[in-house]
């Protein structure tokens, strides 16, 4: 078994990683051995100057951001790591790998009449619109990942409590509250939409496709695409400017920034407060635009 192999089976298999996570690690070594193998090196025999050499290629050739390359060094760490570990090599070339600095990007954010303009565009007339009208109300109300809503099951969201189960980053399961639009319109899909689309099936997945199936994640990001596109709204919008929305609106309302990490999955309060930055420069874009000295 090649050294690859062995490497995303232990992430699967002994520390439990969830598939987003196993494929960028894959894509990531993949990418550093075929760099390799083009210089005629052996992955156990690569230096810290090859490495070096390597992060140089991404960064001038390949033109990657500074996030990218900030993975791909977390990658090659975790991957010689491994394999000192199962005693295929003494030392790591990685040792004195430095991610690049990043500049903390603010991530975009819809204003609260944005998000209701793109929902309403899901107009719950047939079994398709139903569905997607419940799935962009639980986006914005539960501030959840994409793959965290595809991935969710019947059995996980309780409207009776308001509440619904979810698995984050590492399968770390978090509950969090469902607002009372995203209850009804869930409610609406369970009782008018989901039985048709199930086509008799034994799923107990919630958001289902047009086969009875489980969504895609392409597939979600199409939903979101095309109801952005209707409503009029011509920024950059991912499904995940929905989860930016909910957490800047809750802690633009007076929500404590703890719960906002606690309802998002975040594992350091740090993560959260980038969106406290997003909310001090709204209020200095309120002065330069409207204070007179501003």
């Amino acid at each position: 078994m090649d050294v690859l192999l062995k490497f995303i089976n232990y992430l699967l298999l002994e520390k439990g990683s969830s598939k987003n996570t196993v494929d960028s690690y894959r894509f990531d070594i993949e990418k550093l051995l075929g760099f390799l193998k083009r210089r005629g090196i052996r992955v156990k025999q690569a230096r810290s100057e090859d490495i070096d050499a390597f992060l140089k290629y991404l960064r001038e050739e390949r033109k990657l951001s500074p996030a990218s390359i900030a993975r791909c060094v977390s990658s090659i760490r975790g991957f010689y790591g491994f394999l000192i570990s199962e005693d295929l090599l003494q030392t790591s070339p990685s040792e004195n790998l430095h991610p690049p600095k990043q500049v903390k990007k603010l991530p975009d954010v819809l204003e609260v009449e944005e998000i209701k303009s793109i929902i309403e565009a899901s107009e719950p007339i047939d079994k398709l619109g139903i569905r997607d009208r419940a799935m962009l109300e639980l986006l914005y109300s539960a501030g959840l990942r994409i793959s965290e809503l595809l991935n969710l099951k019947v059995s996980d969201v309780s409207l009776e409590d308001g509440f619904l189960r979810c698995f984050g980053k590492g399968s770390k399961e978090r509950l969090v509250p469902v607002g009372k639009y995203a209850k009804e319109t869930i409610s609406n899909y369970l009782k008018k939409s989901r039985p048709i689309l199930k086509k008799g099936k034994d799923t107990e997945i919630l958001f289902l496709n047009v086969r009875g199936g489980k969504l895609s994640r392409m597939g979600g990001w199409k939903i979101v695409g095309k109801y952005v596109r209707k409503a009029g709204i011509v920024k950059h919008i991912t499904p995940h400017t929905f989860r930016h929305s909910f957490a800047t609106h809750l802690l633009e309302g007076g929500a404590d920034l703890r719960v906002v990490q606690e309802m998002l999955g975040h594992v350091s309060i740090t993560t959260t407060e980038i969106y406290t930055h997003i909310d001090r420069e709204k209020f200095k874009e309120a002065i330069r635009v409207y204070h007179p000295r501003g």
